[in-house]
């Protein structure tokens, strides 16, 4: 006789439904594939109408309303969840502390971390729930030994597992990526959205980042921290011009500088460091960014943490190339060294380590180490 091969056990799947087409046709699949799932919207806001609007894809009044509808379709209950007050300590103002201190923080990576997989995850898990879904594109694989990691997508340019590089092993074990094995263009999820009835097909992708309404972040920085005249001075020292602000910049920015006299050399300046201890935003040559080594601190790891140096391929920026590094930890700080420098790495951003497709952790970037004599 023989043996029927025993499906997986249905999951209760808790589907983080921002109102995008993503998390919508996620919560399709996961539907689709027998589990019992259940639809939930996080309202991150006191006040909704503060956030962007215009079908954004996060966080709006709108946007609520788009979730529920796609919840109907799919024939799924969907709830509200009041993740307000947890949001704006959490992300908005570590957002503005960062800043403040000069650092360039990923207010979606603190999200990923502090909301979607901490705050959300443990709702779900007090309330019965196996899992929570959402729509990103990354894959959790479980080897024989039943322990879990966190892959790359298949789809490398979708790929988004940079912002989930502070999962840790509990968190994966309870972490459900439908879209994240699937090679499919943003054009195809759009067109099985519109199969599946999901009115979300056509809605544009969210940008930038969801609690600013007008995108202006340097507007939003001094609204919260008030506008303080300070210099703009040369790697020697010597003054350039003023700004409002010194949070108001990052490294390697290049535009908005306002320097009225051009460098000698007739080449664009760009940030180069920012000290918010005398206010002072320091500008140079593009050459002056080249990063050959940092420290990074509060690693995270997605699985056991690594022992002994080794080689890794590293990324530093949610939508940006992998770089080869040797990396290892030292007295809790993972110590990074670049094959060939890297230009305009900034502390306060995340480095996310990788061992081919697989996340071996992330950290936080404190201080750099310039190719180059200047401002370190």
């Amino acid at each position: 006789m023989t043996e029927t091969p025993q499906r997986p056990r249905p999951l209760r799947v808790l589907a983080a439904m921002s109102g995008g087409v993503d998390s919508a046709v996620a919560a399709a699949r996961a539907a689709e594939a027998g589990h019992d799932v259940t639809g939930v919207h996080l309202a991150l806001s006191a006040n909704p109408q503060s956030f962007r609007t215009g079908a954004r894809g996060c966080c709006t009044i709108e946007d609520s309303r788009d979730a529920r509808r796609a919840a109907d379709v799919i024939g799924i209950p969907f709830y509200v969840w009041d993740l307000a007050d947890r949001f704006r300590e959490d992300v908005v103002e570590d957002f503005v502390a960062e800043y403040e201190a000069g650092r360039t923080p990923n207010p979606c990576l603190r999200c990923n971390e502090k909301i979607k997989f901490a705050a959300l995850l443990d709702k779900a898990l007090a309330l019965g729930f196996d899992a929570v879904c959402t729509g990103h594109y990354a894959q959790v694989i479980v080897r024989e030994d039943g322990t879990r990691e966190l892959h790359r997508a298949s789809d490398m340019a979708k790929d988004q597992s940079y912002v989930l590089g502070v999962l840790d092993d509990r968190q994966l074990a309870h972490a459900l990526f439908p879209l994240g094995d699937t090679v499919t263009t943003k054009d195809e999820i759009r067109a099985e959205a519109e199969r599946r009835g999901l009115a979300v097909a056509k809605k544009p992708d969210s940008h930038d980042i969801c609690f600013i309404a007008d995108g202006d972040t340097q507007g939003f920085l001094a609204n919260r921290l008030g506008r303080s005249e300070g210099d703009i001075v040369d790697e020697s020292g010597n003054r350039l011009g003023t700004h409002e602000g010194a949070y108001g910049f990052t490294i390697g920015q290049r535009k908005g500088l306002r320097i009225g006299t051009p460098a000698p050399d007739g080449k664009p300046r760009y940030v180069l460091d920012i000290s918010p201890v005398d206010n002072t935003v320091t500008v140079g040559p593009a050459s002056a960014l080249d990063v050959s080594a940092l420290t990074a601190i509060k690693p995270r790891w997605c699985g056991a943490a690594p022992t002994g140096p080794g080689s890794y391929t590293a990324q530093l920026r949610a939508h940006g190339g992998e770089t080869e590094v040797t990396a290892e930890v030292v007295d809790g700080s993972l110590e990074v060294v670049f094959t060939e420098p890297v230009r305009g790495v900034a502390p306060g951003q995340a480095i996310v380590l990788y061992d081919g497709t697989r996340v071996v952790g992330s950290a936080t970037i404190a201080s750099t180490v310039r190719a180059t004599a200047g401002v370190a």
